[in-house]
């Protein structure tokens, strides 16, 4: 039973976070000849200040 997980910033949408899941799943199954149903993710939301890249603080991703 594959398990995945993501750390993300905050920020994304519910249906972003979704339709993420749902293609990690379908490659998890392509590549690993697992059932969607035997897949799980997991993901980590982030705010922007726990977020660092060379050492600063990302912003949070703008949202449409």
């Amino acid at each position: 039973m594959p398990l995945i997980q993501v750390s993300i910033m905050q920020g994304r949408s519910q249906e972003q976070k979704a339709a993420f899941a749902a293609k990690v799943t379908a490659a998890a199954c392509e590549t690993l000849d697992v059932k969607p149903e035997q897949v799980r993710v997991l993901i980590n939301e982030l705010p922007p200040q726990h977020w660092f890249v060379a050492g600063t603080a990302k912003t949070p991703p703008k949202t449409t």
